[in-house]
Parts: C-alpha cells; structure tokens; sequence
C-alpha cells in the first residue's frame, strides 16, 4: 500500500534548537556528567510527575517544584552538586525561547501537504501555564494551520512512546500503518511506530532526514527554489466594518496581535492583494488590518468624485482609527494606496507610527506647476486623462470582468496592455485578446474573487480615485516644505512600466531618514508577483522601525 501521510515530531524535528539539546548545553555550560538532567527528571521522579505532565494531568506550573526537587535529590544521590541557583523553569524557558520553526522541514511538510499527503504535528507537549507561554503559542499558531491534524498528549491523556498514542494517530487520520511514515528525533518514541508497520526517520540533522523522506515519498523535498508564502483565504480571516458617516462604511479583514498595520491596496485590487503578506506580518507579531478602500468590494462606493479626493480619504482613514480605537498604525501603502499612506505621514504624523510604500514615490506638490500638466507631459500616464470622462472607461472595464482582471494582473515578462495612447486607441484593453492567458501569478480562484468583488459596485468608486486631481494638487501645496521625518520606507519593483524606481531619486530630499527595499525583476503587481522578496523586506523593516518605541522611565 503506496504511503498517504507523514507524521511529524515537534520538539527536535519541526521546532529547532530542541529542549534536549538545550539540557546537553546547560550541562556543558554547568561542568554536569552528560545526561546527567535528563536522568535527573526521571530518575528524581518517583512520583512519575514528567509522564503525568505530558498527560495534561498537571500544568508546567505544577510539574516545576517536583522537577526542581527531583534534581536536587539526583545530585545528593549522585554526589554532584548543582549551583545554588540552579532552576529547572530558567533551563526550560531560555530553551522555549530560543526554539523557533525549523524551516526546511516546515517547508517539506508544505510541500508534501500541497502533493497531497496528509501531514500530522504528533508531540508530547504539556500544558504552558508559564510566563514565558507565548514561546509555545507562537509556535503553534503559526504550525497549527498548515497541518491537517495536531496530537498534543496532553490533550488526549497519551503520551509518546506508549504503543497506545500510535493506534490514536491512526484512528485519526484513518490510515493504515504501511501508509505512514513518522519522523521524530528520538528513536525510543520510533520503535513502537516502526513495531506497528509505520515508515520511521529518525532524523539527526535536516539534510539526512530530508533525503530519507525524499525517497520514502518520491517528492523533491531539498533544494526546492523559495516557495511562495501561504496566502489567506477569506475564510481565514475575521471580517470588520466601520462606519465613517451617514451611508459610508469601510471594511477590512484582520489577523494577528501586536502593533497595529493598516494595508492600503491600489487600484483596480481589493484587500486579498495582501492575501500572501497578510499571514506572514500576523506570523511577525503584528496585528494586520487590510482594508477595502472606499469604493472597491464590501465597503461603500460612494458615487460622488469628491468623495475619492485625498483629504477626504485620509480624514477617513482617521475616523477608521478613532473609531478602532487605534491612536497610531503602521501605514503600508501600494498604488493609490501608496499616495494615500504618503499623505497620512505628511498630514497626520501623529497617527502614524511609520509608513511604507510599495511602488508609488512621495513626489511633493509644486505649487507653481499643476499635477495635470505633469499628468500631461509624460506619456504613460495617457491611461489616467482616459480615465477622467465618468462613465467611459467603467463602459470598457465593466463589460467582461474576468477579461479586465486577466488582462491587469500580469508578471513583468507576461504581454499585458500599454498604457500610452490610450485616448487615440479609444481604450485601455483595445489590444488585448477577448480570452487573456491567465497569468502565472493568479489563479482562477483568485480572479474569480476579483470578479465578485467588482460585481458588487463596479468601477465607478475605484476610477473616481483619478478624477480628483487638481483637488489633489491644491490639497498637497498645503503641505509645501514640510519633511516626513517618521520611520518611512520605500520600496521599488524593477520592472514596473507606470511607476519605475528612478521616480524615487529624489525622494530623499523631503525623507532623509528613508529606508529602501528594492525587488529585481518585479513588475506593478508586487504582492503577488515576488511574495516572499517583500515579505522579507517590510518584516525586516517592520521589527527594526514599527516596533513600539521604548517609554523613559518617570521614576
């Protein structure tokens, strides 16, 4: 019978360093016999209080003072002294605090997960009431949605190498033994596995274990090229609304805990264009709120054009924080999403802790040259005066949704449309087939969630976010000489046509402080095109510049 399912250990396989290993550290670090703690809480155990903390029958709380007397018993019988300020909870917190997803073999199991095995976390945990718990809850809510079942023993009264656990994991994946294979790094747990007909690993370092589980399952599982991030579905995330005034609201999807991190998408998108950074910033410690701008998907379209002009979004975006009770977010801006999070620093600093944007460059008003004539003189932006006449470009846009999003949403190698001579041709898609390849970086699901979305109110919202531009130009001469002196961050995609890095040049001028982030062979889209490179980068930027600066002390 061909295999179905792998079975991973946590401590020592999918989470790295492990907590023996942290006892042979400390052991060396102390002058102690090697093995000389793990015989400490066994042998020092009469009372058999390791095994009942691993049955959930005591919490960690309970199991300390036993385990702290079991090794003070061990070294009066073994007649080798401990430091007086010996402490098994520091020996296991400082090891839960340093154990962190091993990737490569999370990576694996992903892979093999997304071939279609079954994948299983089976660990011998216990019951985290500690003040250093939310080691092991990071952990798990990170690995828990990636699995398709999680065995704690201290959840279900077994733990490993009773004979009885691996019969539970069988009954639970329904699977026959010959049908799994069961990695862990302790070969005492691997014997029962192997007694009952499972495939066992016992896996030493990653590399071996690795090529073992290659073989066992016939996937490529080493030097795989970067996978992409998993992305959220919109089922996985919770779903909010916040009214700003008499017949507008805005909606937004939010994960995680920690600062806050408003994500402001572009145009034509929807917050699913965070779907592949939304998991991996809550992942980061963040709490991530992505929203539906006004006018796209569940939140409001007012059919109003000044309703999209600069102030008033933003004066929007306050009320979404007040209303949040939120009194400062990280703004994280692509597109129009970009020039608005932009705004937010140069008008309202005070709510916001720092400000990123993908793509779109601060360019500052010049009061003596209007943002038309600019809009004018550069020939890519031809697309944005075919944008201005309400009603003809929804006309085009509107007609064959599925066509619109295939034709949008392109890879920088792929054929899309140009965005020159828009007007002369009469159309934005006026060149593209009435059937457009999907393109690499979409699924049909994904376009199809576009398509849904844009049922719902249209283009009209979305395309009224250009028809504000000299309203925009008078707004921004307000702000004329004024510096964003906050954390700030730019990022630029190579190969983006309608925004192209040389845009930022000279950006360093109104933002010293500016940090940047640039992506090779990237087009517009870059969320989805080159996923992990940006995740990279804004959580990098995030942990160093968005976290909660430190409070002085007032005593």
């Amino acid at each position: 019978m061909a295999l179905r399912a792998v079975v991973f250990d946590l401590d020592g396989v999918l989470a790295l360093p492990s907590i023996a290993g942290a006892f042979g550290r400390t052991e060396k670090e102390l002058a102690l016999p090697r093995g000389f703690l793990n015989e400490a809480l066994i042998k020092g155990d009469p009372v058999g209080s390791m095994v009942r903390l691993m049955k959930g029958e005591i919490t960690f709380s309970q199991w300390v003072p036993l385990a702290e007397e079991g090794c003070k018993k061990h070294s009066k019988d073994t007649g080798i002294p401990l430091p007086e300020d010996f402490s098994v909870n520091q020996v296991f917190g400082k090891a839960l605090t340093a154990r962190k997803i091993n990737r490569p073999m999370f990576q694996a199991a992903l892979a093999l997960r997304k071939k279609g095995y079954m994948t299983c976390i089976l660990t011998n945990n216990w019951l985290d009431d500690s003040t250093q718990r939310s080691s092991l809850a990071q952990l798990m809510c990170e690995l828990r949605p990636c699995f398709d079942f999680l065995i704690e023993s201290c959840q279900i009264g077994m733990s490993k190498p009773d004979p009885q656990i691996y019969k539970f994991v069988l009954d639970t994946m329904k699977a026959s033994p010959n049908e799994v294979v069961f990695l862990d790094d302790m070969g005492v747990n691997l014997k029962p596995a192997r007694d009952l007909g499972m495939v066992t690993i016992l896996v030493r370092d990653n590399d071996t274990a690795l090529q073992e589980l290659e073989k066992v399952t016939r996937t490529q599982l080493l030097q795989m090229s970067a996978p992409l991030p998993t992305p959220c579905h919109p089922s996985d995330v919770s779903h909010g609304y916040v009214p700003i005034k008499p017949g507008v609201r805005l909606h937004f999807v939010e994960l995680g805990s920690g600062p806050a991190v408003c994500l402001c998408h572009g145009f034509p998108e929807s917050w699913f264009s965070w779907r592949y950074q939304i998991p991996a910033l809550a992942q980061a410690g963040f709490r991530v709120l992505a929203l539906d701008m006004k006018g796209y998907g569940d939140s409001s379209a007012p059919p109003e054009i000044e309703e999209y002009s600069s102030e008033v979004l933003c004066k929007d975006m306050v009320t979404f924080l007040d209303k949040m009770g939120i009194p400062q977010a990280v703004f994280i801006g692509h597109d129009w999403g970009g020039m608005l999070v932009w705004n937010m620093a140069l008008f309202y600093p005070e709510r916001v802790r720092a400000v990123a944007s993908l793509n779109t460059p601060f360019i500052p008003a010049k009061p003596n040259v209007p943002l038309m004539e600019i809009i004018k003189a550069n020939p890519v932006l031809d697309y944005q005066l075919y944008f201005q006449e309400p009603g003809v470009a929804e006309a085009e846009l509107e007609e064959n949704l599925h066509r619109t999003f295939k034709s949008f949403f392109k890879a920088s190698d792929e054929v899309s449309f140009t965005t020159t001579k828009v007007r002369e041709m009469g159309g934005l898609l006026v060149t593209v087939p009435k059937e457009p390849s999907l393109s690499r970086i979409m699924t049909e699901e994904d376009i199809q969630f576009y398509v849904q979305q844009f049922k719902k109110s249209g283009f009209r919202g979305p395309l009224n976010w250009y028809r504000n531009i000299d309203r925009n130009w008078k707004w921004g001469c307000k702000g004329t000489g004024r510096k964003i002196l906050i954390p700030a961050l730019m990022v630029t995609a190579e190969k983006d046509i309608v925004l192209p890095p040389e845009m930022t040049k000279h950006m360093d001028n109104w933002i010293p402080h500016l940090k940047r982030g640039h992506i090779k062979d990237c087009g517009h889209w870059i969320q989805m095109e080159k996923p992990t490179e940006l995740n990279q980068i804004l959580i990098q930027w995030l942990e160093t510049d968005a976290r909660d600066p430190p409070v002085a002390s007032k005593l």
